[in-house]
Formats: C-alpha cells, structure tokens, sequence
C-alpha cells in the first residue's frame, strides 16, 4: 500500500492503479480530504498573492464541493449511465475525486506575476483529466468516453444549479434592499 505523499503523486501522474487502491481502501477518505484541502489552501495562497482573500471560505467551499460532485457523480455514473459491471458507492466517489485534487498543489504558484494565470489553467486543466481517470476507475467504466461524459454532465448540472444560486441570492439581496430602502 502506498503512502499518502505517494499515492498523491499517483494520482497526479493518472495512475490508474493508485486509484483503484484509494477506492478500495475505506480508511483513505480522511486522506482524500486531506488532499482537497491542501489543494484548496494552495489555492488560496496561490490568489492571496495576487490579491484575493477568504482562504477559509475557498476552504469550506472546496469541501462542500467535493462532498456535493462526488454524489452528483455518483447519481449520474451509477443511476444514470451505468456499465454492466459497475458497482460503486458514495465513499468511492469521495475518495477517488478527492484525490484527482491532488494537481491542484501547483496552484500556490498562482501569485507569480505573468505566469500565474498559466498555472491555473494548468492546475484546472490536469486536475480534470485526474476527476475523468477518478472517475473510470471508481464507476468500473471499461473505457474513458463514458466518464468524461458523466463529468460533463456533472459540470453542466453544477453550473445550472450555481447559476439559480446566484439568482435567487440575487433577488433575496434586492428584495432586502427594497424592504429596507437602501438601493
């Protein structure tokens, strides 16, 4: 059995076998935490250099995230677009996605004038193809085209449910204002 630093470095690498490891293994999900935060703070770092703030909101936000993607892929791959042959639980999904966070580490560079917005892309680009390996392995899928397009559908379903977030938060802050009278 790998390491926590190793099996990070696996999922970096798309490993397929360091995957199926975190899978099996109930007791990785504090480690697949583990990875979702320090990506998440390396993150944060990464923005405050270039003049972003809430480190401990990005944090929380991360968490909830994972937490939320993990079960909406869960949803999709298994209820959805199963194969045959897959078998997957919620736990599964937890800790292989949480460890697809694990390129996200690169993000502390984000505050390096010029390159910075290079290493983001990077970071969003790499840890993507991570969650499509994640997801293979956890939902058994037998070839890749079946788990990019669960986490296209998960990325259009997230969008839709941020963008009524946002509106509806819209309209309670305007509706506020206007019980208030402060426009």
């Amino acid at each position: 059995m790998a390491s926590f630093v190793q099996r990070m470095v696996g999922a970096a690498k798309l490993e397929s076998a360091i995957y199926e490891e975190v899978e099996a293994d109930k007791h990785a999900t504090g480690q697949a935490m583990g990875v979702v935060i320090l990506s998440a703070f390396a993150a944060g770092i990464g923005a405050a250099g270039a003049g972003g703030r809430g480190v401990f909101i990005g944090l929380l936000g991360a968490l909830i995230g994972w937490y939320l993607w993990a079960l909406l892929t869960w949803i999709i791959g298994t209820k959805f677009l199963p194969e045959p042959q897959t078998e997957a639980d919620l736990g599964q999904l937890l800790r292989t996605i949480g460890f697809a966070s694990s390129p996200g580490l690169i993000r502390v560079f984000g505050w390096i004038p010029v390159l910075g917005w290079a290493v983001q892309a990077a970071a969003w680009i790499w840890m993507l193809a991570a969650t499509v390996v994640a997801v293979r392995q956890a939902l058994d899928y037998s070839n890749t085209s079946r788990a990019i397009l669960v986490c296209l559908i998960g990325w259009f379903v997230n969008l839709l449910v941020a963008v009524w977030t946002f509106a509806f938060l819209g309209f309670a802050v305007l509706g506020l204002r206007g019980l208030t009278g402060n426009y």
